[in-house]
């Protein structure tokens, strides 16, 4: 049998798995919506893209140095996310792509792997 996981250098978060509300990253479990940055992750208190604004991109902003590429994971589905919030990141020098959280969790692992300054800001599915 041939192993496929990406190898993601050591120290860094990894996001192991997701649903029912659930997020494990480098074998913690966190409940509920999170920010996952290379080298720690943050509680996000959000559960809809609509709620999106400055105060809760906040953590994103504060860690802009570590960060190139945005991964928003908008839920369950692709939701559209305010053009404001993109200007802001952009104002910031982050990259910002939307998707749905399941795919922003499987693309930060792949860019991870590739030692990419990539984030990922997921809501809850």
């Amino acid at each position: 049998m041939m192993d496929i996981t990406p190898i993601v250098p050591e120290g860094k978060q990894v996001i192991e798995s997701y649903g029912d509300g659930i997020f494990t990253v480098t074998s913690v479990r966190h409940n509920n919506s999170i920010v996952v940055l290379p080298g720690k992750v943050f509680p996000w208190l959000i559960s809809d893209a609509k709620e999106l604004n400055r105060k809760n991109i906040s953590v994103i902003l504060e860690n802009k140095e570590e960060i190139e590429i945005l991964l928003l994971g908008t839920g369950k589905n692709l939701q559209n996310v305010n053009s404001e919030i993109i200007a802001i990141l952009k104002q910031a020098d982050i990259s910002c792509d939307v998707m749905d959280s399941g795919a922003a969790c499987r693309t930060y692992n792949v860019l991870l792997a590739e030692e990419r300054k990539v984030a990922a800001a997921l809501i809850a599915i």
